[in-house]
C-alpha cells in the first residue's frame, strides 16, 4: 500500500520530476510492456505449441514496428510534440501516450477475440456496419486533429518564416516574438484547450485507433483468431496483442523523444532558433495539412457515399510506409543544421536573446 502511494505521489508531482526521471519512467513502461509479453508467451506455451506461438509473436512485434511509422502516427505525435515544446514544456511521454491510447484498442479486440466474442469480426470485416461507424470515428478524429495542429504549426512557421527574413535584413528579434501568435493561434486556443499536457493525447491515440481499416491492424487480430482455432493457449494469444503495443510504445516513444530534442534545438538554441525552427516547423505543418485532407477526403467519401474521382482516389492512398520518408525529412534537417559550421561571432540579437533567457 505504501509503494503504491508512493507511485500516485510521484504522479501527482510527475512534472517537478528532472527530465532524466521522467525519461526513466517512460521508458520503464516500455520494458514492462516487453516484460509483459515475454511472461505470457513463455507461460502460455509450457503444454507445447512453441514454435508456432513465438512465430506469431515475432510477427506481431514487427507488424508494431511497421505500424508506428504510418504517416498520421508520426504526423500527430511531431505536431503534438511541438505545441508542448513551445510552450517551454518537456513533454517526453508524447509518443509513449498517443501509442499507448491506438494500442489499447488493438488489445481490447484481442481480448474479445481470445474470449471468443464473435461481434470483433463485424469490425474486422470490411463493408459491415460495425467497420464502418467505427472507420468513420477513427478518420474523422485524425483528420480534425491532424487538420488543427497543422494549421496551428503552420501560423508558427509563417511567424518563424517572418522574422528569420527580418533577421537576414538586419532587424532584431526579442524573445516574445518567437511565441506563437496570430490570429490562427487565437482561433484554435479553444480546441487545443484539453490538450495540455502528453498524457491528453491518450485519448486522441485511443479514437485513432478507432478505425479498424489499416491491414497491420487486421492482420494481427486475423492471426490471433487463427492461432485460436490452431489451440494457442489462450495466454500465448494474449501476448500478441501485447508485443505488438510493445514495439510500436517503444518506437513511437523514441520518435517522440527525438523530436522533442529536435525541437528544443530549435526553440530554445537562438543560434539555430530561426531557419531551424521555420524549417522543420514547415514540414511538420506541411505533414499535418497534407494528411489531414487526405483523411477527411477519404471520410466524406465513405460517410456520404460518394462517387466522385477526388474524395474517391484520397480515400484509397495508402500512407502505410509514408511516414519513413517524413522522419527521413526531419532528420536529415536535423542533422544538417548541427553539421553546418558555425562561423563568426554570434550577431547582437542573438547574444541579446540568449542573456534574456
Amino acid at each position: 500500500m505504501t509503494t503504491l502511494t508512493g507511485f500516485a505521489a510521484l504522479y501527482r508531482d510527475r512534472e517537478t520530476l528532472s527530465l532524466r526521471t521522467r525519461l526513466f519512467f517512460t521508458f520503464g513502461a516500455v520494458a514492462a510492456l516487453h516484460l509483459a509479453a515475454v511472461v505470457l508467451l513463455l507461460v502460455g506455451t509450457t503444454g507445447g505449441a512453441e514454435p508456432l506461438a513465438l512465430g506469431l509473436v515475432v510477427t506481431a512485434y514487427v507488424a508494431g514496428v511497421k505500424h508506428s511509422y504510418d504517416w498520421d502516427h508520426i504526423a500527430a505525435i511531431d505536431n503534438s510534440t511541438r505545441k508542448f515544446v513551445a510552450q517551454r514544456k518537456d513533454p517526453v511521454s508524447v509518443g509513449f501516450a498517443f501509442s499507448l491510447g491506438h494500442s489499447s484498442v488493438v488489445v481490447l479486440a484481442g481480448m474479445l477475440v481470445v474470449l471468443g466474442v464473435t461481434v470483433i469480426g463485424q469490425f474486422m470485416e470490411d463493408g459491415t456496419a460495425g467497420n464502418k461507424i467505427l472507420g468513420l470515428i477513427g478518420s474523422g478524429v485524425a483528420g480534425l486533429f491532424l487538420l488543427i495542429m497543422g494549421l496551428f504549426n503552420g501560423s508558427a512557421f509563417i511567424r518563424a518564416a517572418q522574422l528569420y527574413r527580418e533577421v537576414q535584413a538586419g532587424g532584431e528579434v526579442q524573445p516574445e516574438d518567437l511565441e506563437t501568435k496570430g490570429f490562427v493561434a487565437r482561433l484554435l486556443a479553444k480546441p487545443l484547450a484539453k490538450v495540455e499536457r502528453p498524457r491528453n493525447i491518450y485519448v486522441i491515440g485511443f479514437l485513432f485507433g478507432l478505425g479498424f481499416d489499416t491491414a497491420t491492424t487486421i492482420g494481427l487480430l486475423v492471426i490471433t483468431t487463427t492461432a485460436s482455432l490452431a489451440g494457442v493457449s489462450p495466454l500465448a494469444l494474449m501476448a500478441l496483442p501485447l508485443a505488438f503495443t510493445a514495439a510500436m510504445t517503444l518506437c513511437d516513444s523514441a520518435n517522440g523523444v527525438v523530436m522533442m530534442k529536435m525541437y528544443a534545438s530549435a526553440i530554445h538554441d537562438p543560434q539555430r532558433k530561426l531557419g531551424f525552427n521555420a524549417v522543420i516547423t514547415g514540414i511538420s505543418a506541411v505533414s499535418a495539412l497534407f494528411i489531414s485532407v487526405i483523411t477527411l477526403g477519404g471520410f466524406l467519401n465513405e460517410a456520404f457515399g460518394l462517387e466522385d474521382p477526388l474524395t474517391s482516389w484520397l480515400g484509397g492512398i495508402d500512407l502505410g510506409d509514408a511516414g519513413l520518408i517524413l522522419v527521413a525529412l526531419l532528420l536529415s534537417a536535423w542533422g544538417f543544421s548541427a553539421w553546418r559550421p558555425r562561423q563568426g561571432k554570434n550577431p547582437r540579437w542573438i547574444s541579446e536573446i540568449s542573456n534574456s533567457m
